[in-house]
């Protein structure tokens, strides 16, 4: 197992969810916390800060634990677009390649979205793009590349039934290819987990 996946699975126990909905989540049988008093840590009501705190880590870890500073910039992004900061923070998390390429299930993971994205294998509007940030626009076209359209991990995945592609993401698996139409709502995102933008806004405005 790599210090990868283990990272992942603690991520799991630790935040006491089976944050991407995975089968093999240990927290589906193990669902206390990581370490040797997992078990026995005594678990008292939580502060609001804590749970706002949580609520940050679920997602932010979601998206394939992006770093602090990362989440922070993505948060003041959302604040200056005119709305609701908690959808605005959403949409543009979703509106990121390596999160579209794991919802057109080009890949099993945000993490290996974002490897097969760094490694080369995505167009964008017929234009390799490596960076797992990149912001997608309504309508942008996103291709696996032909000389990357038999890699075992891409063809595994599109033929993966854990997950159904979002509407707002419409894809043809036969040519892998697919298009971002539109910003989703709240509602609209397949969370396997229950997240909290609104206390990620409050978190952030202590």
């Amino acid at each position: 197992m790599t210090k990868r996946i283990q990272a992942k699975h603690k991520v799991d126990r630790r935040l006491g969810v089976n944050l991407w909905g995975r089968p093999k989540s240990p927290f589906n049988t193990r669902a206390f916390g990581p370490g040797q008093h997992g078990q026995t840590r005594a678990r008292g009501k939580p502060s609001d800060y804590k749970i706002q705190l949580q609520a940050k880590q679920k997602l932010k870890g979601y998206y394939g634990n992006l770093n602090e500073r990362q989440f922070r910039n993505v948060f003041q992004e959302a604040e200056r677009v005119r709305g609701n900061t908690g959808e605005n923070l959403v949409g543009i998390l979703e509106s990121r390649l390596d999160a579209v390429v794991y919802r057109a299930k080009f890949a099993l993971t945000v993490f290996q979205a974002r490897q097969i994205i760094n490694h080369g294998h995505i167009k964008v509007n017929g234009k390799k793009v490596n960076v797992g940030s990149y912001s997608l626009k309504e309508n942008d076209e996103i291709e696996v590349r032909d000389s990357s359209k038999q890699l075992t991990t891409i063809l595994s995945s599109v033929a993966s039934k854990e997950r159904e592609v979002p509407e707002y993401v419409v894809v043809d698996h036969k040519q892998l290819t697919a298009k971002y139409t539109r910003v989703p709502k709240m509602e609209e995102i397949p969370y396997p987990a229950i997240m909290e933008p609104n206390l990620v806004v409050e978190y952030y405005s202590r």
